[in-house]
C-alpha cells in the first residue's frame, strides 16, 4: 500500500465520551466485524466492559472505500485514564492525526485537554468530532463553540456523530481520509519502528506492536532493540485486523505486529525503537522513559496457605504489565506478601481485581503510599515508599515529597467547593481560566499523598459528579511529613503504620483509631488503640472490656464481701491484658483503607 493511501489516527477522550462505541462504528462501517458481533470489541477485557474503561490500547486495521480508492485507516486506541498518561503518549507518537471526541452533554473535560496537548506535542493533526448529538440534553452549540475557542479551528471542521446509533459515522470516516496526513517516511533509509505496545501470549511469547517510521522489516530479519540492545530474530510480522494478518513484511508508514521469540515483556518496552541488528538506524525515536510507579502498596493473601499461588500468579501478571514492579515483603501482621508499586490507584484497583478473578486469589492491600526523599544528617539521600522503611527522625535533615500539575475542570456554579476541598488537601492555586460562561479550569500544585486516597470521590461529591481531574508528575518539595505507627494494647501494627504531611497526622490518626474500634471485637480486657509519631502519642480510642457481673450471687450481706469480689475480679483483668493477645480480625486491615482522611 502506497504511503499516501494510509492513515495513523488514534481517538482521544475524557473517560466514557464514547470513544470505544465509535471504535466499534468504524469496525462495522469498514466491516471488519458484523452489527451482531458489536459490543466494544477493542475492550476485550471483562473489567474494561464493567468499567467502561480502556485499560490495554488496542490496534485494528481497517480498510474504507473514498472516491473509488481504497485507503488503510490505522486505529490506535489509547487508554483514557489518567494512570496510563505514557501509554497514550505512545500511541499518540505512533499517529500523524487524532480524532478529537467531545461528549455533547458534557463538553470538553481534564483528561480531553491533557490528551489534546500531547497530541499537539507530538505535531498530530487534530480531527474535531462531537458526540452523542442525539442525546435529549446534548447541547451542540455550545460544545461547538467550546471547541472552536480550543483549537481555532471552523465551525465546518467540525463532525458530528452519535457513535451509539451510527449517525455520521460513514462522513467522519470520509474526513478521516480528507483531514489526516498520510505518514511521510523515508521507504530507503535503515528500518525505525515504535513500539506501541506489547502482551504476552502463552503459545508465542511476547508479541510486540509496532509503528514502521523508515524502512521495512521482513521475515527473518535479525532485530535489535535500543532500550535492552537484545538481538532477536523475527519468526512472525503482519498486519492487526482483529485476528492477525501474517505479511511477508511491513513497509514504511505501516503498523502491525512483530514476534521474535522474546521471552518477557519487560525486554520489549513500550517506546522502545526496533531497528536492524546489522546495518541498522544510528538514532532511537525519541520519547522512551522507563515506567514510574507512583503509587506504592503491599499485597498479601488473605489466606496464608495462598502464597505459593500469588507469588506464581504475580509473575504471569508481570508477563502482560511490564509497569508493575513488586518485591518480595514481611509483615508481623499479615505474613509474607509483595511490595508492589503502581502507576496509580486505578491501577492498583485493577491488579488487586485481576488477581481475585483471573486467578482466583483474594488479597488484601495495605495503605498507600508514595515514594518520599529523605536527606540524612550524614549526606546520604534514600528514597522510603514503605513505612517500615522510615528511619529514625533523629538521623533526618529533611524530607521531600512529590508534588503533581493538577488541573480541574468544573461548572462555575461549584468553583467555592472546589476550591475549599483543594485548600484541604493542601493545594496551592497557579491559576484560573474560563473555558466559557459555564465551565472553568483550576490549575493547582498538589501533593501526591493528598490525591491518591480519596480526592476524587470526595472531588465528584462536591461537584455533583460534573468535574474531571488530570494530574502529573512536577517536582520533590522539602516538607513537613511524619511516619504515623498504629499501637493496640501498646504494639506496633506494622502493616497499619502510614506516612503523612504532620497537619494531617491527628485527624487520620485519631480516624483510623476510632474505625479499629468500631471493627476489632470485644475483649475480656480493655483495649487502647493509639497512634503515635515515635515516643508521643497523638490520637487514642478505646474499646472496653466485656465484664462478667460477679455480684449476681450476692444478695444482701455487708459491702466488703462485694468489694472483695470485684478487687478479684480487677487484679484478673490487669492479669488477662498482661498475657492476653488481642484477635485483629482481617476486616479491621480492610477498614483501615476505607477511613476518612478529611
Amino acid at each position: 500500500m502506497k504511503q499516501d493511501n494510509i492513515r495513523n489516527f488514534c481517538i482521544i477522550a475524557h473517560i466514557d465520551h464514547g470513544k470505544s462505541t465509535l471504535a466499534d462504528r468504524f469496525l462495522e462501517a469498514t466491516n471488519v466485524v458484523d452489527r451482531v458481533d458489536m459490543a466494544q470489541v477493542l475492550d476485550n477485557m471483562d473489567l474494561e466492559r464493567e468499567k467502561g474503561i480502556t485499560i490495554k490500547s488496542h490496534a485494528v486495521r481497517m480498510i474504507h472505500n473514498y472516491q473509488g480508492q481504497d485507503y488503510v485507516l490505522n486505529l490506535i486506541d489509547t487508554p483514557g485514564h489518567v494512570d496510563f498518561s505514557y501509554e497514550v503518549s505512545r500511541a499518540l507518537a505512533s499517529c500523524e492525526g487524532a480524532i478529537l471526541l467531545v461528549d455533547a452533554s458534557q463538553g470538553i473535560e481534564a483528561q480531553t485537554m491533557s490528551n489534546l496537548y500531547l497530541a499537539l506535542e507530538n505535531n498530530l493533526e487534530p480531527l474535531p468530532v462531537i458526540n452523542k448529538i442525539d442525546l435529549p440534553k446534548a447541547d451542540i452549540e455550545g460544545t461547538e463553540h467550546e471547541i472552536i475557542e480550543v483549537l481555532g479551528c471552523m465551525p465546518e471542521d467540525i463532525a458530528k456523530v452519535s457513535a451509539k446509533s451510527g449517525i455520521g459515522i460513514h462522513e467522519l470516516l470520509d474526513k478521516v481520509v480528507e483531514m489526516l496526513p498520510p505518514p511521510s517516511g523515508d521507504e530507503t533509509a535503515p528500518p525505525k519502528a515504535l513500539i506501541f505496545d506489547s502482551y504476552f501470549d502463552m503459545y508465542r511469547g511476547v508479541v510486540v506492536l509496532v509503528r514502521i517510521f523508515d524502512g521495512k522489516l521482513k521475515k527473518g530479519d535479525r532485530i535489535k532493540l535500543f532500550a535492552t540492545d537484545n538481538e532477536y530474530e523475527i519468526e512472525e510480522l503482519g498486519h492487526l485486523g482483529l485476528k492477525f494478518v501474517p505479511r511477508p513484511e511491513l513497509c514504511t508508514g505501516e503498523a502491525g505486529y512483530v514476534i521474535a521469540n522474546i521471552k518477557d515483556v519487560a525486554d520489549a518496552r513500550v517506546g522502545d525503537t526496533i531497528t536492524l541488528a546489522k546495518g541498522g538506524c544510528e538514532e532511537a525515536l525519541p520519547g522512551f522513559e522507563e515506567p514510574k510507579p507512583m503509587v506504592f502498596s503491599g499485597i498479601f493473601p488473605i489466606n496464608g496457605e495462598d502464597y505459593e499461588n500469588l507469588v506464581e500468579s504475580m509473575a504471569k501478571l508481570k508477563l502482560n504489565d511490564a509497569s508493575l514492579i513488586y518485591e518480595k515483603e514481611s509483615s508481623a501482621a499479615l505474613g509474607y506478601g509483595f511490595r508492589c508499586g503502581f502507576l496509580g490507584m486505578l491501577h492498583l484497583e485493577i491488579v488487586k481485581e485481576r488477581m481475585y478473578r483471573e486467578y482466583n486469589i483474594p488479597i488484601i492491600a495495605t495503605t498507600p503510599s508514595v515514594r518520599f526523599l529523605i536527606a540524612l544528617k550524614n549526606g546520604e539521600q534514600i528514597e522510603v515508599n514503605n513505612p517500615i522503611d522510615f528511619p529514625d527522625p533523629v538521623y533526618i535533615e529533611h524530607i521531600m515529597e512529590p508534588f503533581m500539575d493538577t488541573e480541574i475542570i468544573v461548572p462555575s456554579e461549584y468553583i467555592g467547593n472546589i476550591i475549599r476541598l483543594v485548600q484541604e488537601r493542601r493545594g496551592i492555586q497557579k491559576n484560573i481560566q474560563y473555558l466559557d460562561e459555564k465551565r472553568v479550569t483550576l490549575t493547582y500544585e498538589m501533593p501526591l499523598i493528598e490525591i491518591i486516597f480519596d480526592f476524587y470521590d470526595k472531588l465528584k461529591t462536591v461537584s455533583r459528579g460534573y468535574a474531571s481531574l488530570d494530574y502529573h508528575f512536577k517536582e520533590y518539595r522539602v516538607s513537613d511529613v511524619v511516619k504515623v505507627d498504629i499501637l493496640i494494647n501498646g504494639e506496633k501494627v506494622d502493616a497499619m503504620s502510614f506516612i503523612c504531611h504532620i497537619d494531617k497526622a491527628h485527624t487520620w490518626g485519631k480516624s483510623i483509631t476510632k474505625t479499629l474500634s468500631e471493627v476489632i471485637p470485644r475483649h475480656m480486657f480493655k483495649i487502647a488503640l493509639q497512634a503515635s509519631i515515635g515516643g508521643k502519642i497523638i490520637a487514642r480510642s478505646t474499646i472496653n472490656a466485656l465484664r462478667k457481673d460477679v455480684l449476681a450471687k450476692c444478695y444482701g450481706g455487708d459491702v466488703s464481701r462485694k468489694r472483695k469480689l470485684l478487687d478479684k475480679q480487677k487484679e484478673g483483668k490487669r492479669r488477662m491484658k498482661e498475657i492476653g493477645s488481642v484477635t485483629v480480625p482481617q476486616e479491621a486491615f480492610l477498614a483501615v483503607l476505607k477511613a476518612d482522611r478529611d
